[in-house]
């Protein structure tokens, strides 16, 4: 991680005796510690968004102070990013003013995200000016680091966008925050409107706490429909894209958003919102992502997904699983996750409760909203569960540590994905909780399922909007109330496991198994419909791009033995010009014979012919029934 380079260096310096005990004592004293209190007085923040065409947003900002030393803090680690993300780096132009006079300031030399200042007397209040750069398209991370705007829209991420003072929770600090948007566009949050004239938009005070946790997208092109109609709690999806065409659902798409709300209320009981707002986002030319927040979503996907029907199959579970979130990460969080203020550090220990069940309900609710049929939904599952099947890091990397480590699986490299094992804990975890609700299922004869869970573990406080933090003991807990069983021991046997096999049974205790054949199914065929790239980790043991750039080499796999890896570009296969299709008839013309696949790769500018050593044809993962109780369908079909 880029910003956490400094660390070894200082430590580095603390060994060679450059760094006194008391220097690094008196740099972490220098942030006052939070404290539960009243903030004195009301921030205000103004956000100019009519260079948003031109990605820069412009900011002014006011906050009460004291004379004497004071602190500003800049969001590091946001809820739902899982690593100290905060954009800094994309802040310019800071200037801090008191009384018309422009103060010096300076950044912690040990905190990128502190900046220390002494208030004069006299002064009661700061005065900041500066901009938020927003990445162009193709440059920035993950999340709010990556492309927010285009000539069309613009998504806003309020972390983004201000400062807050240090020493205090962000729950105790008010703020009064208003937009200037470019003319004729509108706009959806989940926050208040105060007041509007013209693009000028003024909302009502809420804490600090929840104006991070209200992003707000805005457009040219804007669609608003009512997800919740005749309910008494409202919930609406707002959709903005760079294109009209983009942002228009069909009726049968609309009815599916709506089965989604009514399929997830039903499934857990109660809401914790006062109203909810999913905050879609359609571009080709912003990050693609989801970032859950209490009362809306940050939603980002490719500008076809309402008109691309492959596009539509593979995206659709996105928004339910950031509905989810408002259960499941805002309303009930692991304990480590709770933290006062955003420059507090975060643990991500319990993530694969965090997302890993998240995603598990995602992909229910997907297919129970109809969105995905009963086959697309096996089909998802099967792909799930031949990926991590074939986790070659299993080996040395238990699933827990895959949570443990997210601020650096988050923002690792891309290359050598099966052997470094990344963000598993989101489809492992799919398999895990699928495994708890398949033997709830099996030791109570079908009369518990994890639904049981959902209702009480998250069905209480109807309305709530205060977060409920739990531990591992908790969840163990809830799932002995629903079912008695060792469910502390069922579970740290498959989050602790290093080896060569997958833990989880789910599939096959949900009556159906795996297997393999030479025919991709719907969802890995739309998947290549769009990636237009060959995924052949289950065969010669490679995934490539369809300029056939390298992506992923299967540890130990065929083309790894044969000394090919991540990164290389396959030039030819077999002394023809590559391409996807033709690895793919490579594979299929070795199969059963002995004469092994040529491949001409380019690594940097050096050509070499490699040999991989493969005949067992292509392999695509499908699931077909294995008798006993179909508990996997069951789990798919809608409530009512």
């Amino acid at each position: 991680m880029k910003l956490a380079a400094l660390r070894p260096r200082l430590i580095a310096a603390a060994v060679a005796g450059v760094l006194s005990f008391s220097a690094v004592h008196a740099q972490d004293a220098s942030r006052p510690a939070p404290v539960d209190a009243p903030y004195a007085g009301m921030l205000t923040l103004k956000v100019d968004l009519t260079g948003a065409p031109k990605r820069m947003f412009r900011v002014q900002e006011t906050i009460p102070v004291k004379p004497g030393a004071f602190t500003l803090l800049y969001p590091e680690w946001i809820p739902g990013e899982h690593a100290p993300s905060g954009p800094i780096q994309n802040v310019t132009g800071l200037v801090v003013t008191a009384n018309g006079k422009q103060l010096a300031w300076r950044r912690d030399l040990r905190d990128m995200y502190a900046i220390h200042l002494d208030v004069p007397q006299g002064v009661s209040q700061l005065d900041l000016s500066f901009q938020f750069l927003s990445p162009a398209p193709g440059q920035g991370s993950l999340f709010g680091a990556s492309a927010s705007s285009t000539p069309n829209l613009v998504d806003v991420e309020f972390n983004q966008v201000a400062f807050y003072p240090a020493g205090y929770y962000s729950r105790d600090i008010q703020i009064q925050p208003t937009v200037q948007l470019p003319a004729g566009w509108k706009f959806g949050t989940a926050m208040e409107v105060a007041s509007q004239a013209g693009g000028t938009v003024q909302f009502k005070p809420l804490t600090f706490n929840n104006l991070v946790d209200s992003p707000l997208i805005a457009g040219e092109y804007f669609n608003r429909v009512d997800l919740a109609p005749g309910a008494k709690v409202p919930v609406h999806l707002n959709v903005v894209g760079d294109d009209a065409k983009d942002v228009k659902l069909t009726d049968k798409q609309l009815a599916q958003q709506r089965a989604v709300v009514k399929q997830t209320n039903l499934l857990f009981g109660a809401h914790h919102y006062s109203h909810y707002d999913f905050l879609l986002t359609l571009s080709d030319h912003t990050g693609h992502f989801g970032l859950e927040h209490h009362q809306s979503s940050d939603d980002r996907l490719p500008a076809d997904f309402f008109t691309n029907n492959d596009m539509h199959t593979l995206a659709a579970s996105l928004m339910p699983h950031e509905f989810v979130h408002s259960w499941n990460g805002k309303f009930r969080r692991p304990a480590d996750l709770w933290t006062p203020n955003f420059n507090v550090k975060m643990q991500d220990d319990l993530l694969w409760v965090y997302e890993g069940l998240t995603d598990y309900w995602c992909s229910v609710l997907t297919a129970r909203a109809g969105l995905w049929s009963p086959q697309q939904f096996r089909d998802t599952m099967a792909n799930i569960d031949a990926s991590m099947s074939e986790r070659t890091g299993r080996s040395w990397r238990s699933l827990q540590d895959t949570a443990d480590a997210a601020p650096l699986t988050y923002y690792g490299g891309g290359d050598w994905a099966n052997w470094r094992r990344g963000t598993d804990f989101y489809p492992e975890g799919q398999l895990l909780w699928l495994d708890v609700d398949t033997k709830i299922r099996e030791l109570s004869g079908g009369k518990h399922s994890l639904d049981d869970f959902a209702h009480a573990f998250y069905g209480m406080d109807n309305g709530s909007y205060v977060t409920k933090t739990y531990t591992f003991d908790d969840v163990v807990k809830t799932l002995n109330q629903v079912q008695p069983y060792d469910w502390a021991k069922f579970l740290r046997e498959r989050l602790d496991y290093t080896g060569p096999n997958l833990p989880e049974h789910g599939i096959a205790r949900g009556g159906w198994k795996l297997v393999y054949t030479d025919k991709p199914n719907a969802q890995t065929k739309a998947m290549e419909s769009i990636r237009h790239g060959a995924d052949l980790a289950a065969s010669l043991g490679l995934t490539a791009s369809k300029s056939g750039t390298i992506y992923d080499v299967q540890w130990n796999g065929p083309a790894f033995k044969a000394g090919l890896v991540p990164g290389l570009d396959i030039v030819a296969v077999n002394g023809k010009d590559y391409s996807p299709d033709a690895l793919k008839d490579a594979v299929k013309a070795a199969k059963g014979g002995s004469a092994p696949i040529e491949l001409l790769v380019k690594n940097v500018d050096v050509y070499s012919t490699v040999k991989v050593d493969y005949h067992g044809g292509l392999r695509y993962p499908h699931l077909v029934r294995a008798g006993g109780k179909d508990w996997l369908d069951a789990i798919g079909t809608a409530r009512k």
